[in-house]
């Protein structure tokens, strides 16, 4: 009969009462007929799928409310999994014919039951031939002893599930078998109702209850559709591969799967097919588990990007960010020292009263203008060659952060994490929902497990993995675990990739005691505590993952931890981002962190990363943070947009700044403090009512429950906690970076921030050398405290919204070699004690230099030119000598004295100073220029300074030094951060 000869709707529904054969038969008629069979998709097959007593669900145990991708393709990969058991198998004799009749299909039926031709199990294995069937009808069968099963043999439960119920325990001594629609139960002699030490078994739609399941190599075992509750569990031991498909596994007493052991070289007949069968299940992750978080992410502006572009746009200006995150323009000039906005030296003070300084960018012409925009740092303010302005001049945010790669892209690039993911030895778990019970998998001593698109949820860990074991978890769901969702100790390794892991009691992953996984592609969030920790000598590969909205830090580094973590998107964090304590260390590199609650990045306590060429960005609180003891290379890093300072330095914390582009943050781009002072404090930053008390507070009890935590975890595995014994040792530490003794800044650029570009209150020695410094809205540098030497060499501050240089009374400060332009305010006003040399001080609103109250200084050749004002000022009971300096007229109309002194002054002394009027009677006279040396800071270090006195990239590299001693003391964090 045509297709066509009756609507389609009525075919159908004939066509819904024929078996499963008859269907068959019908897609081999013609093209036609075969397209209406498959219409049947979501009608007939779907009924002969959940109407099959052999199977469940496709997608149970985990999202049974999710229809297949079609119902046909479900019901054929059942049917051909059912008769995977007999292929394959050995001979039992040389016979071609025998082999034939083997697998016949008229295999005989055995009948057990009431009425039936065997009253018990034991009675029809005694009978059954190879590979007959034995069909137990309803019941309960519980036997006294030990059940072995010689030949292959298929037992099937009638019924429905749980009608038949064993009450055995089974040896199985023979090369395959087959169980299906059981429940097992243990009985009164023993808890392992299965076994096997050589053969395979198959399990179809079993249920144990308060039962295990024991396989040994070259044993291998395929379970789908099965149960294990009431504490049931799964032991598999030295396997080489066994396959569990959709389980369901609850209520645990210990681990619900126990991989032990390193895979035997002895392989079974089965292997090979287990094997192919792995490699031809479609990629399982479940839906919407590696999706990014709903809507786009925080900073960006959404939208389609290109084809393999790994940028991502934030064109969002520093205003649009203040007004979404609700700073308003007042907050700008909010800083914790009030000095800066209300007390003001008296020079500049009559300069104000006299219209002559503002904090209004607005032009001031000289007359004489000597150029000075070819210094040594001049190439980082010029355009680029397509017209942009570069990063330090631009007064815009940068608008470009890396995006993280994708899994392929990473197991492209990385060999030994390709070869991970296509690994199939030992167990095999997908599919499979383990739930309300103490442990998911437990991997021991060598053993090897796969766990592809599982759920673990409602545990009291996910994954436990040890003892040089190996595991490769891609696209699982791990969450609401009252520990850590992953542990992986004593140099375990893995692959863990696109995996979904959020909502834990602890710590999302785990990682100590030699362990090194690589862990890329996941998304860690929401999780009670950190979402990852790295301790006790862990390692890992931590990259592209999206780690955010964990009440703790993102990644938290701690004893003697050394991971590489490296293009990672680690945001809206309730804490830091990354925090490094207690002697951690770290490898942290390319990662974008941003909008986390305190610091973006912490180092305290003996931490001493790597921190290299990240973004650190629009936080609530500063970017960096090195607290007491904080060490560390912090190089080529994108400090900007932050509420809080930009790179926040405590005393007594030896960190390396090298290269560095601190810009637009809210309040100091860099800040060097002793400690705490929040009686100075100003404004009411979000966040700040929370320092020092319950925020705080809460954080430092969280990190000692950590850290007991940890020790509870080590001892409960047997463990000794004794890592600090294994650990490296300092000279190996810190061979492969420069030894230092102070802290280091260097090569950093401090552009458009809130306030003052670099602040100093310290009671320690401090070296700046090299930095560019530009368009802040406060001074350039304002050092308020120095008790002991600070050098301030090389540097170049310009266009700063007041003065250059500040040095408060009682600092001790050493100026040398700087070039101090364009600044709203003084170029230097010092009340301290050192010495100003060789300085270029040209184009600012107030005095070109401006010493005052009872300094002991040292002005010596210097170059100067003030917009108005005078050039040189002594005032006040001076103590020191002025010479050898150059000062140029600025405007015509300035009253001023270029070199001015107290007539009441008598312990200064002026000699030698060159003062230079226009001729205005000369038209030909040359202009005046900054030459012999070039307008400072130079690129090469000038004459009469030892190398050993110079850092050793200067000039053109952009050298920049800030060196402290270390010296013991209790000193907190910034006015956001005082975490760990």
């Amino acid at each position: 009969m045509e297709v066509g000869s009756l609507p389609v709707e009525l075919w159908r529904v004939i066509l819904a009462y024929l078996p499963l054969p008859d269907l068959g038969r019908c897609c081999q008629v013609c093209r036609a007929w075969r397209e209406l069979i498959f219409s049947l998709d979501n009608t007939r097959w779907r009924q002969l799928c959940l109407g099959c007593s052999e199977c469940r669900h496709p997608n149970w145990p985990s999202q049974p409310h999710q229809e297949p991708a079609s119902w046909r393709d479900a019901l054929k990969q059942h049917a051909l999994s059912t008769r995977t058991w007999t292929q394959n198998g050995p001979e039992l004799q040389s016979s071609a014919c025998l082999h034939f009749f083997r697998r016949r299909k008229d295999r005989r039926v055995w009948h057990v039951g009431s009425g039936c031709e065997f009253e018990t199990l034991r009675g029809a294995l005694g009978v059954v031939g190879p590979y007959d069937r034995v069909v137990l009808h309803p019941g309960v069968y519980e036997e006294q002893a030990e059940l072995v099963l010689k030949v292959p043999v298929e037992l099937v439960g009638l019924g429905r599930l749980g009608e038949v119920a064993l009450l055995v325990c089974m040896d199985q001594q023979c090369p395959t078998a087959r169980l299906c629609n059981l429940v097992f139960m243990p009985p009164w002699f023993s808890t392992v109702v299965y076994k096997t030490s050589w053969g395979h078994v198959q399990l179809d739609n079993c249920n144990f209850e308060g039962a295990q399941l024991q396989v040994r190599g070259p044993g291998s075992c395929q379970a789908r559709f099965c149960s294990f509750s009431q504490g049931s569990s799964a032991h598999l031991l030295g396997v080489v591969l066994s396959l569990m498909d959709s389980c369901d596994f609850s209520g645990s007493d210990t681990a619900s799967v126990t991989v032990e052991g390193p895979p035997v070289s002895e392989r079974n007949w089965a292997c090979k097919h287990l094997v192919a069968l792995a490699r031809t299940f479609p990629s399982c992750g479940l839906s919407g588990s590696n999706s990014p978080p709903s809507g786009p992410l925080p900073g960006s502006t959404g939208g389609n990007q290109p084809p393999g572009s790994n940028v991502k746009k934030e064109l969002v200006s520093i205003e649009d960010w203040q007004r979404r995150n609700g700073v308003d323009a007042a907050c700008q000039g909010t800083v914790i020292e009030s000095w800066s906005d209300g007390d003001r030296s008296e020079g500049e003070e009559e300069n104000q009263d006299g219209g002559g300084i503002n904090n209004t960018k607005k032009t001031l012409k000289l007359d004489y203008k000597i150029p000075c925009d070819h210094h040594g740092l001049s190439h980082l303010l010029r355009p680029r060659p397509d017209g942009s302005m570069p990063l330090v001049s631009s007064p815009d945010p940068p608008s470009l952060a890396p995006e993280p790669l994708t899994f392929q892209q990473e197991l492209d690039r990385d060999p030994e994490a390709q070869m991970l993911a296509a690994s199939t030895l030992g167990c095999f778990l997908r599919r499979c929902l383990f739930r309300e019970g103490k442990g998911g998998v437990h991997v021991s001593n060598y053993g090897q497990a796969r766990l592809e698109g599982n759920v673990f949820r409602g545990l009291n860990y996910a994954v436990r993995c040890i003892q040089n074991s190996t595991i490769v978890m891609l696209r699982n769901e791990v969450c609401e675990c009252r520990a850590s969702g992953i542990f992986l100790r004593l140099s375990a390794q893995g692959l863990i990739a696109e995996n979904n892991i959020h909502s834990n009691g602890e710590a999302g992953l785990d990682i100590r005691k030699g362990a090194n996984p690589i862990i890329l592609c996941n998304r860690i969030h929401s999780g009670l505590r950190s979402g990852v920790v790295v301790l006790g000598n862990g390692k890992g590969s931590i990259r592209s993952n999206q780690i955010y909205n964990n009440k703790e830090a993102g990644v938290y580094i701690l004893f003697s931890g050394n991971p590489v973590v490296s293009g990672n998107h680690i945001f809206q964090g309730q804490a830091a981002g990354i925090a490094i304590n207690e002697n951690g260390r770290g490898m942290i590199t390319e990662n974008v962190i941003k909008e986390n609650q305190w610091g973006g990045v912490d180092i305290r306590r003996g931490g001493d990363p790597i921190l290299k060429n990240n973004y650190i960005c629009y936080g609530y609180s500063d970017g960096v943070v090195v607290g007491e003891r904080g060490r560390g290379l912090i190089e080529g890093n994108h400090v900007y947009c932050n509420k809080g300072c930009g790179v926040w330095v405590m005393s007594s914390s030896l960190p390396q700044l090298l290269g560095n582009f601190i810009t637009h943050n809210c309040m100091y781009g860099l800040a060097v403090f002793c400690r705490k002072d929040p009686e100075n404090m100003e404004g009411n930053w979000p966040g700040q009512e929370g320092i020092g008390g319950e925020a705080g507070s809460g954080e430092r009890r969280g990190v000692e429950g950590e850290r007991r935590e940890g020790q509870e975890n080590l001892n409960e595995e047997g463990e000794l906690f004794a890592w600090e014994s294994d650990l490296d040792s300092e000279d190996e530490r810190h061979s492969a970076r420069r030894a230092i003794s102070v802290a280091l800044v260097e090569s950093n650029c401090m552009s458009y921030n809130g306030a003052v570009g670099l602040y100093v209150k310290s009671s320690e020695p401090l070296n700046v050398f090299a930095n560019l410094i530009n368009g802040n809205r406060g001074t350039g540098i304002a050092v308020l405290q120095s008790s002991q030497l600070t050098r301030l060499v090389t540097n170049c501050i310009l266009e700063n919204g007041r003065g250059g240089i500040t040095v408060e009374k009682d600092c001790r400060v050493e100026l040398r070699g700087n070039g101090i332009y364009k600044n709203c305010g003084h170029g230097v006003s010092f009340c301290g004690n050192g010495q100003i040399l060789e300085n270029d001080v040209v184009g600012n609103r107030g005095y070109g230099i401006q010493v005052l109250g009872g300094a002991d200084i040292k002005v010596m050749r210097n170059r100067v030119q003030p917009a108005q004002g005078c050039g040189v000022a002594v005032l006040g009971p001076v103590k020191g000598v002025v010479h050898d300096n150059v000062l140029f007229q600025g405007h015509p109309g300035n009253k001023k004295e270029l070199l001015h002194m107290d007539a009441a002054n008598e312990n200064c002394v002026l000699r030698n100073n060159s003062v230079l009027r226009h001729n205005h009677s000369c038209t030909s006279a040359p202009p005046w220029v900054l030459e012999n040396p070039p307008p400072r800071p130079l690129a090469s270090s000038p004459s009469g300074l030892s190398s050993s006195q110079y850092p050793s990239r200067l000039g053109i590299s952009m050298t920049t030094r800030i060196s402290a001693t270390v010296e013991s003391g209790c000193h907190n964090g910034s006015m956001f951060c005082s975490i760990l």
